[in-house]
C-alpha cells in the first residue's frame, strides 16, 4: 500500500513542478489531473530509462526524471490541444 501512496506523491509533486516550469492556458488543472500528469511522466521516464539501460527492471524514475517525463507529457498535451485533437479545457 505504501508503494502506491509513494507513486501518487511523486506523481503529484512532479506534476506540480512540470506545471510551474511550463505554464500555459491549456494545462490540465486540478489535483487529479496534476497527479495523473506526474504519474504518466514517471511511467514514461521509467520506461525510457529501462529501455536505454539507465534503470534496472526493478528501478523506477525519481523526482527529477519523473518531472522531465511530466514535462514531455505536458508538451504532448499542449500540442494535441493546439491541433484541436482534444478540446481546450479553458474554452468550455
Amino acid at each position: 500500500m505504501s508503494g502506491i501512496l509513494w507513486i501518487i506523491l511523486v506523481g503529484f509533486i512532479a506534476g506540480i513542478i512540470a506545471r510551474i516550469l511550463s505554464p500555459g492556458p491549456n494545462n490540465p488543472s486540478g489535483f487529479i489531473l496534476t497527479t495523473v500528469l506526474g504519474i504518466a511522466g514517471a511511467f514514461l521516464a521509467t520506461w525510457i530509462g529501462q529501455a536505454i539501460g539507465h534503470y534496472s527492471p526493478d528501478q523506477g524514475a525519481g523526482f527529477i526524471t519523473a518531472t522531465i517525463g511530466a514535462l514531455v507529457v505536458l508538451f504532448i498535451w499542449n500540442r494535441l490541444v493546439a491541433r484541436r485533437v482534444i478540446p481546450d479545457p479553458g474554452n468550455r
